[in-house]
């Protein structure tokens, strides 16, 4: 049987090798949120968007994953949750009134900082800089948990654009999150970062969410970026699939793949959304699909376990 390191290069294609307290802030004013029967606050769904590394697009799929849900109906927020190197208004050609470090200050609200996108949606912009989620104090997460509970009855999806890697912020909002989808490429070193992010909430050892009404670990779709073809897609997505399966008796569910096209980065160099850019492009349609998948979840309207900032709550004081 191949020990795991075999496994891996296997996975990634190389051969074997030797071994005072401020006033409140204004709640977000999106739209009523309450369910039509029950009356009761209907609470959004929460996608985490994530990477084991970073380049291999994951902030570019968050936008226009934002946009075709819009087109489709839904009121969508993008919440820029990178912490590090947070870019998701450079890359819609937004001017910030204010970020999520302004926020957590208790300064503004997400109103006062919310930004219309083009395609629909809208963006909470994040904080280049700001100390990781751990770090934040009980009266920080309480202030951000009256905004969010606003933003989570206001709106249908909330996308979090988490940095990349297995750092702690990453984690807590992947924990945070019901659904997590993993964007990683075919190039190697991009398919052992994705794995390795898949171990580390998925294996053993692997932080749980402590948080009665959810699953242990959040649902989690794997999508391959950048592809030649669907073939390829394919072929990426069941090598690091197996890995799991064997590994951690596990596997992700399959995204699909988005097609390599040269528009997407004269998009991004832009800073439009491509899907808005290049709609007709085989790798726009490909994001058209996979909104479709995620759609019927992201609109159900069961009741949710507390909300995104109750989970993560729970999970940084567990």
């Amino acid at each position: 049987m191949l020990d795991q390191a075999n496994a891996l290069r296997e996975m990634v294609g190389q051969p074997d090798a030797a071994a005072t307290p401020p006033s409140p802030p204004t709640p977000l004013r999106l739209a009523d949120g309450a369910d039509p029967v029950t009356h009761a606050p209907r609470l959004a769904q929460s996608i985490a968007i994530t990477s084991g590394k970073g380049g291999v697009g994951k902030s570019t799929v968050s936008v226009n994953l934002a946009v075709q849900l819009a087109r489709l109906g839904r009121r969508v927020v993008l919440l820029d949750a990178d912490l590090g190197t947070a870019n998701v208004d450079v890359m819609c050609n937004l001017a910030p009134r204010g970020t999520l470090a302004h926020v957590v200050s208790g300064r503004l609200g997400f109103d006062d900082i919310a930004l219309d996108a083009p395609g629909g949606f809208r963006v909470i912009p994040g904080a280049s800089g700001l100390a990781h989620i751990a770090a934040l104090s009980r009266r920080q997460l309480d202030r951000l948990a009256i905004q969010m509970r606003q933003l989570e009855t206001g709106c249908d999806v909330i996308l979090i654009d988490t940095g990349a890697g297995v750092g702690p912020s990453v984690l807590a909002f992947c924990a945070a999150a019901e659904r997590m989808l993993v964007v990683t490429t075919p190039e190697p070193t991009a398919v052992t970062d994705a794995y390795a992010l898949l171990k580390t909430v998925h294996g053993p050892g692997s932080p749980s969410r402590p948080t009665p009404g959810l699953p242990e670990r959040p649902e989690t779709h794997l999508l391959i970026n950048q592809c030649r073809d669907a073939a390829e897609g394919r072929e990426v997505y069941g090598r690091i699939a197996g890995v799991c399966k064997h590994f951690l008796d596990f596997a992700p569910r399959s995204a699909g793949h988005i097609v390599l096209d040269p528009r997407v980065q004269k998009a991004v160099r832009s800073r439009q959304p491509f899907t808005l850019e290049a709609p007709n492009t085989a790798a726009a349609k490909c994001l058209h699909q996979l909104a479709h998948r995620l759609d019927r979840d992201a609109t159900d309207p069961r009741e949710r376990a507390g909300g995104v900032l109750h989970r993560l709550s729970r999970w940084l004081y567990r």
